[in-house]
């Protein structure tokens, strides 16, 4: 049976390698899953999987082949013994107390179980406080409370595909949209080491330091060597307002997370909307008073800058392949976008483009004539954990 489980978790893109699965089995004949499907999931958890944004897949799989089984955890053997006695008639005195039952919410209930199970010592039939059977106690099976938490009977307890169907890391998974923790580490990545040939030498080697140090009869030598700095230089571009207005967030979020990332060599940041012409714009609100000519940063800017564009590519198509098709008025642009993007591709060598729309709805969205001619100029990833990771990996290799 656990065989079927592994070849599920790797079905379902889950890279478990033999190695770990045999040190969970390993685990399993030390008595670690304690014969419990609850311990067993978090086991499985723990030996399997290697990074927080597979908690989910695991979840769904782990869901998925053990449905339906349920195993008595975590309630004394002693109790469930108390519960299997057979059930007796309702008395008047339970009639009775139906009328002043009194109702606690499930923090207080889970609370209130755990004190049952350290004091009680006996079993218990048909009273209001005790686990047992009967009665209007919350706890145990064949009785009457509207808000109780069942042992025994139908289902015994809370089970681990429950906890597993709960979906409790969803948002850990690598597929869903970023904040601006996730930009920084990504950015982190983003690194390319000057050679250590030139500069003075200010920065402290440790290992260096405590090899000298026991050469030096334990007297302290510190050693020092030239400092590698990331030589890597970032160009943003921004579409701004229009459609993008409802990924502004997650956009200034970016934007942040670039200018807090102070270990890149140069940064410069540009906006446009919807399409770049001879223009770009040094603030959002793409204002004629703000704009940078085109030619300038392709002039003023290697051919080596990491280029990366943030928008969905959505537009008119005639802002995209027509002269004039600006959607400022007061700025004709005598050649069509489309030229001005081939330009920008051709001229740095390194470029990508983050589509905060859903990769599975690029065909389909408005303005999906204009968003597949792009494709066709730019690599183009989703604007997700996923899609930052490979744009990234994109933007460190040649072309």
């Amino acid at each position: 049976m656990f065989i079927q489980f592994f070849f599920l978790l790797r079905e379902r893109g889950l890279k478990v390698s033999l190695n770990e699965w045999m040190a969970l089995m390993d685990a399993l004949d030390r008595g670690l899953g304690q014969a419990s499907l609850t311990s067993f999931y978090y086991l499985c958890r723990a030996v399997l999987i290697k990074t927080e944004a597979d908690y989910d897949k695991f979840d769904l799989a782990f869901a998925s082949f053990f449905k339906g089984v349920e195993t008595p955890e975590e309630i004394p053997d002693e109790v469930w013994e108390w519960l299997d006695k057979e059930l007796k008639e309702p008395s008047e005195a339970f009639n009775r107390a139906m009328a002043n039952i009194q109702q606690y919410d499930f923090d207080e209930l889970q609370k209130m179980l755990e004190e049952r199970l350290k004091e009680q010592t006996e079993e218990h039939h048909g009273g209001g406080y005790w686990i047992g059977t009967g009665g209007t106690s919350p706890f145990g099976h064949g009785g009457y409370n509207p808000a109780g938490i069942r042992i025994g009977g139908e289902s015994r307890h809370r089970s681990a595909v429950q906890v597993a169907g709960e979906r409790n890391f969803r948002d850990f998974r690598e597929d869903n949209t970023l904040d601006i923790r996730n930009f920084q580490m990504a950015f982190r990545k983003l690194r390319q080491f000057s050679s250590k040939n030139d500069g003075p030498k200010t920065e402290l080697d440790i290992d260096k330091s405590i090899e000298a140090t026991c050469n030096n009869a334990g007297n302290l030598k510190l050693v020092f060597d030239r400092p590698r700095k990331n030589t890597v230089k970032v160009l943003l571009l921004f579409d701004s307002a229009g459609s993008m207005s409802v990924y502004s967030r997650i956009c200034s979020q970016l934007f942040q997370a670039a200018h807090q990332s102070n270990h890149f060599k140069s940064l410069h940041v540009f906006y446009f909307h919807n399409c770049f012409y001879q223009e770009l714009f040094t603030e959002p609100s793409c204002n004629k008073r703000t704009t940078i000519d085109t030619n300038w940063v392709l002039r003023n800017l290697d051919s080596d800058y990491k280029v990366i564009l943030v928008g969905d590519g959505t537009m008119a198509p005639s802002e995209l392949i027509r002269a004039g098709g600006s959607s400022y008025r007061s700025s004709y642009n005598p050649e069509p976008g489309i030229v001005w993007m081939q330009r920008v591709q051709k001229h740095f060598s390194h470029i990508v483009w983050l589509n905060p729309i859903r990769s599975r709805d690029w065909d389909y969205v408005y303005g999906y004539q204009t968003l597949s001619l792009i494709r066709k100029i730019f690599p183009m990833y989703e604007l997700t954990l996923e899609g930052l990771d490979a744009a990234i990996k994109k933007l460190l290799v040649n072309r």
